[in-house]
């Protein structure tokens, strides 16, 4: 009786652990091997390249979506094409075996996938806020707050903070779009400038650039006013009193080094009731929280924020170089960033000219080019000393040159 009650105990315990390894999502380790040339006698720089090819073979073998596509012209195959993405999550890498054969790098990794959309973040990226401007101004009246404009990026700014994912600076005196209605476009296309979403990470030392536009705040009587005489005038103060309020926030994460735009999200949302949010309350307050519209939008906070560290956690880590000296290079990024001694990173230079559009009126930037590798010798909490393998003359590389992981 007793061996029938053990084994049933014990059949309880092993359906339970299965049925909690089924809501889990299941990590996927492989072992593989990848390959670079090794160029200019750099070895380091293909031992990452090789690296990353072995990446790109572990994901492929996790989770592929293929896409094919074929034109026929005058019934001949004019255009046959195949498009292929991954869908895993790199979590964790390591090399087990690294050797060279004639001018090829070649490593063993074992790399760790997950199906979730997380990658493992090792770095912290850092990050500025800048305004959301009010699409309508006249939606918010006088008599009620005037933080929303600084205060939205404000807290979801220390939200992704607290996330230990990131590194967060304000500028919420910077607003990036004079037509509030038009972004995310700024609409500075002026010949030979970088973007302003360029100008102000280079300014401040930001990777990435969080801006958003409040587009909706209107408030509408929860019944139409009609008529004249007393009724009508009664109705007009119930507006005070009950009203409906529509909720609308776009947010934007642009990359500092590139202009590009890599998070737009729109949150919409309606309160009823008392909508109205007194002169006197900020953003992320517990007063302004316990309005009807302050919790929406606290909630929308939230979720932007969840939204964003997962759209950017598989983003690399970036950086540049601030000083060399010799085959010593400074970086704008140390212990604050989680940067650690023997650590090794990417440095990429720049190749030619600006590049520019439309027969060299719109700025894009500057090619950069894979240039070495840089392993870091020394961390202070704001910046870092990292060796090259050879000087930095002979290999092109100059001061605000990228880094990255």
């Amino acid at each position: 009786m007793v061996k029938i009650l053990f084994q049933g105990v014990l059949l309880s315990l092993v359906l339970l652990s299965q049925a909690h390894a089924i809501d889990q999502p299941r990590a996927n380790v492989v072992t593989v091997e990848g390959q670079a040339v090794i160029n200019k006698s750099m070895p380091q720089l293909a031992k990452q390249q090789a690296l990353q090819d072995a990446i790109r073979q572990a994901s492929m073998q996790s989770s592929v979506n293929l896409h094919s596509q074929t034109t026929v012209n005058q019934n001949n195959v004019s255009m046959d094409t195949v498009s292929m993405r991954t869908a895993a999550a790199v979590k964790n890498t390591k090399i087990i075996r690294e050797w060279t054969a004639g001018d090829i790098y070649h490593v063993v990794a074992t790399i760790e996938l997950s199906a979730d959309t997380f990658c493992t973040a090792h770095y912290r990226k850092r990050i500025i806020a800048t305004a959301f401007p009010l699409a309508k101004q006249e939606q918010v009246s006088g008599n009620e707050t005037q933080d929303l404009y600084g205060g939205i990026p404000r807290e979801l700014n220390n939200y992704l903070i607290e996330s230990g994912d990131f590194v967060g600076s304000n500028a919420t005196n910077v607003n990036l779009y004079p037509r509030a209605d038009l972004a995310p476009e700024t609409q500075d296309r002026g010949a030979y400038r970088p973007s302003s979403v360029m100008q102000i990470a280079a300014s401040h030392g930001a990777q990435l650039v969080l801006s958003g536009v409040i587009r909706d705040l209107e408030v509408e009587s929860s019944q139409y006013i009609r008529g004249e005489g007393p009724l009508a005038f009664v109705k007009s103060l119930a507006r005070d009193i009950i009203a409906t309020r529509g909720i609308g926030i776009d947010f934007f994460v642009h990359d500092g080094f590139t202009g590009a735009l890599l998070f737009q999200q729109r949150y919409t949302d309606e309160v009823v009731g008392d909508v109205w949010i007194p002169a006197t309350y900020t953003v992320g307050s517990e007063r302004f929280n316990s309005t009807s519209t302050g919790a929406k939008i606290a909630q929308i906070i939230n979720q932007a924020s969840t939204d964003i560290r997962q759209a950017l956690s598989c983003h690399p880590f970036m950086t540049r170089i601030i000083e060399i000296k010799d085959d010593k290079v400074f970086i704008d990024a140390g212990t604050q960033e989680r940067l650690n001694v023997g650590d090794q990173l990417m440095v990429y230079s720049t190749r030619g000219d600006d590049l520019n559009l439309d027969g060299g009126s719109s700025f894009v930037g500057r090619d950069k080019q894979p240039a070495g590798i840089v392993t870091i010798i020394n961390v202070t909490p704001r910046y870092s000393i990292g060796s090259l393998e050879a000087p930095a003359r002979d290999l092109g590389v100059r001061i605000g040159d990228w880094v990255q992981s």
